[in-house]
């Protein structure tokens, strides 16, 4: 069970620093609230008047305590309007900050934080705990200073109507403070964890979504509707278990509450026969018992609102607060003009994944990939091929060892900078929900809309998007969808064209491609790649027969490296082995 920490205080801080640019209009919003609580309060003031006019023990009349109601009520609904109309204004000002912060966080976070979790359960999370945050900043915060104002305000006209009452009346709330703060911490431990189970059912959700082909595919349906029911049942045991403490809460409140009630009417009673006080002075007082009684009832569930919503900022705040990739250094600063050349240099790179730090998957490597030509990855699934570009375009840093161009260590470079000079087309390309010039322009936004239709000539996206109705503005669905396989590879490599970078990163970038694309496309390539430093990540080694130095990798290691004339002449070696079951199992090539 969390206990309320220092932590948690600061946390709060945080939030309220977000509300800092609109304090004016909390500020006038509090004020609001305030004087809309005052009015309930002296509605019932004024009510017990009324029956004290009627008996003759006022000197006012009763259209002058009437007069008195109507502009109370009238004040009242204009405190009312102004308190919501204002709150709104902080609460979707602030939501906008924070959520822009918190998509902002997530994108300026390392790979390491991706391969650590869950992209659906961070979206969810995201989702969840800003929901949970809106709701408290619009209404529950309000809701539980209100509720304070009239319990207090309520104890003061009353205990200025009869000190005896009051007396009676508090000696039941010790009881219940302790059974909020008891309840209280429960209930916020009980929100948090329906909150991780509520964002594992999302993910499952959300993944089964997004890989809906597989899943009909493999006719998986049965087996991803009992995953998600698991996880649907846990969450509403939670929910259930929540709900019972929180009626129990409720239900113990209540029970004091009115047996409170129940004694101060047969109390006042006697001290209306014994003449202390008028019959007034016990209606206002019973109706202000009442009003107070609801609030602190309500007391329950603005509390247990408080508690989730605490939880939520702790854990978007956590969320936020992991290492970001740029040292909180913001990415929208100028890039610096870069030019990546020379060789790039390995020197014993050795690498493990944050996740599996026993588990190496480079081991000691030394090589140079020559500047301006053309280098192949090649090796079994699981050699380390990907790894490698990983580490190149520093989503990674090596545990070991060091890489280097043009003999400057690549972590001395700016981050965004350095990567700017890299593009990369991988084999499996994923495309933005917009349009296909969207898509193309994404790897140098500020390129004009000539440049964008002369990398799609290149990279002869224009055969297919001349015959589409709306040709480049049309959409290519959520993820590419719309598009085939071959057409979203072409999207890709326009990219690249467009991009003109100094270093060129291809997964096997014709892979999904007929015979005749390919052919296009490899001779686009060849120009694309022409006194450019080039990776290439080979699965099918007919592709890269032309290429300056080959590196063969297995199991982290490196193994072999040449031309393929060099390779292919030592027979008992791995890339010659690899070639001769390619050459079985692919005669036509």
């Amino acid at each position: 069970m969390k206990k309320f920490q220092p932590t948690s205080a600061r946390q709060i801080r945080r939030l309220f620093e977000y509300m800092r640019p609109w304090r004016g209009y909390f500020a006038g919003g509090l004020a609001a609230l305030f004087v809309s609580s005052i009015t309930s309060l002296a509605l019932f003031n004024y009510v017990g008047h009324l029956i004290d006019v009627e008996a003759g023990l006022l000197k006012e009349s009763a259209y002058q305590v009437i007069g008195w109601l109507a502009i109370i009520l009238a004040v009242q609904a204009l405190a009312s309007f102004l308190r919501i109309r204002l709150f709104a204004v902080v609460t979707e000002r602030t939501i906008a900050s924070l959520r822009s912060d918190a998509f902002r966080s997530l994108l300026l976070k390392p790979m390491a934080f991706y391969s650590e979790r869950r992209v659906g359960e961070i979206t969810s999370r995201l989702s969840a705990d800003i929901t949970s945050i809106k709701d408290t900043l619009t209404s529950i915060l309000a809701e539980f200073i209100r509720e304070i104002i009239i319990i207090t305000g309520s104890v003061l006209i009353m205990a200025w109507t009869s000190w005896q009452l009051v007396l009676f009346m508090l000696a039941a709330l010790p009881v219940m403070a302790l059974v909020a703060v008891g309840f209280g911490r429960r209930i916020r431990a009980l929100s948090r964890q329906v909150q991780q189970q509520a964002a594992e059912a999302n993910t499952l959700t959300e993944e089964a979504l997004q890989a809906i082909a597989s899943v009909k595919a493999y006719t998986s349906e049965r087996w991803e509707i009992q995953k998600y029911d698991a996880h649907n049942e846990a969450m509403a045991r939670l929910g259930l278990h929540n709900a019972w403490f929180r009626a129990l809460f409720a239900t113990v409140v209540v029970v004091v509450l009115f047996g409170t009630v129940v004694a101060i009417v047969w109390l006042g009673a006697s001290l209306v026969a014994r003449g202390i006080i008028t019959h007034g002075d016990l209606f206002k007082f019973f109706l202000l018992s009442v009003f107070m009684g609801a609030s602190i009832g309500g007391l329950a569930e603005t509390w247990g609102g408080l508690q989730k919503a605490l939880g939520a900022i702790e854990s978007l705040f956590d969320l936020m607060d992991a290492t970001p990739e740029y040292n909180g250094v913001p990415p929208h600063r100028p890039i610096q003009r870069l030019k990546l050349t020379g060789d790039i240099q390995l020197q014993k790179v050795g690498f493990c994944y944050p996740r599996y730090p026993e588990r190496k998957v480079l081991h000691q490597l030394t090589t140079t990939l020559p500047g301006g030509c053309v280098t192949a990855l090649v090796g079994p699934s699981g050699a380390g091929k990907t790894t490698l570009a990983y580490l190149l375009l520093r989503f990674y840093e090596p545990t070991e060892g060091l890489i280097c161009i043009g003999d400057q260590d690549i972590r001395t470079f700016d981050l965004q900078s350095y990567r700017h000079r890299f593009a990369v087309v991988p084999q499996d390309i994923v495309l933005f929900g917009g349009t296909i010039f969207e898509n193309i322009l994404y790897a140098r936004p500020e390129a004009s809309a000539r440049e964008v239709e002369e990398a799609a000539a290149k990279a002869h996206v224009l055969e297919f998007v001349e015959q589409l109705p709306q040709g480049f503005q049309t959409l290519v669905g959520e993820r590419g969808t719309q598009l085939s396989g071959g057409q979203r590879q072409r999207v890709a490599l326009a990219r690249a064209f467009l991009k003109n970078p100094d270093i060129l990163i291809l997964d096997e970038a014709t892979s999904a491609l007929d015979s005749v694309s390919e052919q296009m496309i490899q001779e686009a390539l060849s120009k694309l790649m022409k006194d450019r430093t080039t990776i290439i990540i080979a699965h099918r080694l007919s592709t890269i027969r032309s290429a300056d130095k080959i590196l063969v990798l297995h199991k982290g290691h490196l193994v072999e490296e040449g031309t393929h004339q060099e390779l292919v002449a030592k027979p008992d070696g791995l890339y010659a082995h690899l070639t001769a079951l390619q050459s079985l199992t692919s005669p036509v090539e």
